[in-house]
């Protein structure tokens, strides 16, 4: 990513790209280069569809029924997405906006909202998210777009869990210790951080949750997060010692 132009404009689009094949714009995505960056026919853009890779094409056909593009070279082939599982209990919309960019900045494969006993929204827009998702990675260079999961209720989570994944379980009332070092010790694999409500988590979800067969409980620090914010620091410390940013060291 050092030598990425991040000055060139950049479009999530929903079809195939291929050499030399037309596609058109989305609607947002046909008014935002037309009417926001005010593009005229023929200027380069960049394309992206989390499938076949980043590619520089030219715009076409502008008009009243809206815009589309031709792709002219490949940029950057797909990379394979991760497996890294995001969980929170809902938020209000500013900060569920943030988590949900920090998210998709951070890596996450899959955004998941879970229904916990202390939640206080109780209703996400998953749309909503949808679009704040592709609009974090249009701006950050993101070529995999990860999937927006249906709300869910704790113990249908809890229920259907997969063995296999681990679970990083950050936990306001855990003791103070090494969160690289409980994360070492657990090793590498398909993986998933939950974040609770701004009132914690229950005893019989915390409960629940340490009787997972692959589970690390971590401390945040001293001091108490934000929900937000505790999933920066989460995903941070994730992908520091399991995730990408580790393979790349």
């Amino acid at each position: 990513m050092a030598a990425y132009d991040f000055r060139a404009q950049r479009l999530f689009v929903e079809d195939a790209l291929a050499e030399g094949r037309a596609v058109p714009l989305g609607k947002d995505a046909a008014h935002y280069a037309l009417h926001v960056l005010r593009l005229a026919e023929g200027a380069p853009i960049v394309l992206f569809n989390g499938r076949d890779g980043e590619w520089l094409a030219r715009l076409a056909a502008l008009g009243k029924k809206g815009a589309s593009a031709t792709p002219e070279r490949l940029l950057r082939p797909q990379t394979a997405p991760g497996d890294l599982h995001y969980l929170f209990a809902p938020l209000k919309h500013a900060r569920l906006d943030y988590m949900v960019q920090k998210a998709v900045e951070m890596g996450a494969s899959l955004i998941r909202p879970v229904v916990t006993r202390h939640t206080q929204v109780s209703r996400v827009n998953l749309e909503r998210m949808r679009a704040n998702a592709v609009e974090a990675a249009e701006q950050c260079g993101v070529l995999n777009v990860p999937e927006i999961g249906e709300e869910t209720r704790f113990d249908r989570l809890a229920d259907a869990w997969d063995p296999g994944r681990l679970m990083v379980f950050c936990d306001e009332e855990a003791e103070l210790g090494d969160p690289l070092e409980a994360l070492r010790r657990a090793g590498p694999g398909p993986l998933a951080v939950i974040i609770g409500p701004e009132g914690g988590f229950s005893e019989q979800e915390r409960e629940r949750l340490l009787r997972l067969p692959r589970v690390v409980r971590l401390s945040l620090g001293p001091r108490i997060l934000r929900a937000d914010t505790a999933a920066v620091a989460a995903l941070t410390l994730v992908q520091c010692v399991l995730g990408d940013w580790a393979s790349r060291s």
